[in-house]
């Protein structure tokens, strides 16, 4: 016969009872599935994207669920809108426990056609907002105890694939970024980070309706699970780093990508030639 006490308390390691959220790119896709999954678990939220419609919807959800939702519309790229956000989800909702960075994105272009503009975007979108966010954030976090810290990462950012060159480089100076945050901030604020691979949202979905069925089709078989990923899956995989069942688990970097292969997208990126 099983323990009474044993199930409910593996369980209760994955509860966030009492515990703040922030989570940027909270609007739609793997943010908004955050976000109601850390809900489900007794988690209070602040939300932040740039479409407060998304936003309210997505609060709606988190209402339903039986916990606060505070919307907090932006752009987190507007460095000295961090500060605010941070003070006022600690003001307005007792506090912070944990932070998650999910906002971030580039477009990738060959290496001779990148620019160090846009290198110097996707740098500031990729790495330095989750680095300022996170250092505002540290404060409540220690006040509280027990902080997270959770990066949003691609698993672009571990491999080297041609045309993928600016968003491979910031996602795997994120990486980098978790690991030393890690360091600096243990043992009082954890930091891990989630690397998604191919997870249907609206912006892969969307992608993939301007080819024919081939390339989903090409994706599935280049992946050992046989299948895109869903922002649930995301989400679980966040639970799971924020919560006490990985208390003694930091400076980790989890691929979320059904052990998809280098080729999983139908790129071809021919030789340079002289008269490149």
């Amino acid at each position: 016969m099983t323990s009474s006490t044993g199930p409910v308390a593996l369980a209760e390691q994955f509860r966030l009872t009492g515990r703040v959220a922030l989570i940027t790119g909270a609007g739609k896709g793997i943010g908004a599935a955050i976000a109601t999954t850390f809900a489900e678990a007794g988690a209070d939220v602040a939300l932040t994207s740039r479409t407060a419609d998304d936003l309210e919807a997505v609060a709606a959800a988190v209402r339903e669920r039986g916990q606060r939702a505070l919307v907090l519309p932006g752009d987190v790229n507007d460095l000295e809108f961090l500060g605010r956000l941070v003070d006022h989800t600690a003001s307005e909702l007792g506090g912070l426990d944990i932070l998650v960075n999910n906002a971030g994105g580039s477009v990738s272009r060959p290496f001779l056609k990148t620019t160090v503009d846009q290198l110097a975007k996707s740098f500031h979108f990729n790495v330095l907002v989750p680095f300022e966010l996170s250092r505002l954030a540290v404060p409540h976090l220690l006040r509280r105890g027990d902080g997270s810290i959770l990066n949003i990462g691609s698993v672009v950012g571990e491999l080297a694939v041609r045309g993928q060159f600016t968003h491979s480089l910031t996602k795997s100076a994120e990486g980098q970024l978790t690991r030393l945050m890690a360091a600096e901030l243990s043992p009082r604020i954890r930091v891990n980070a989630v690397l998604p691979g191919a997870i249907e949202t609206d912006a892969l979905r969307g992608w993939l309706e301007q080819f024919g069925p081939e390339v989903r089709e090409h994706m599935i078989s280049q992946t050992a699970m046989r299948r895109n990923g869903l922002p649930q899956d995301i989400a679980n995989a966040a639970l799971y780093l924020v919560s006490d069942a990985s208390s003694f688990v930091t400076g980790k970097l989890l691929m979320v990508d059904g052990a998809a292969s280098t080729g999983l997208l139908p790129r071809d990126m021919p030789d340079l030639t002289a008269g490149e």
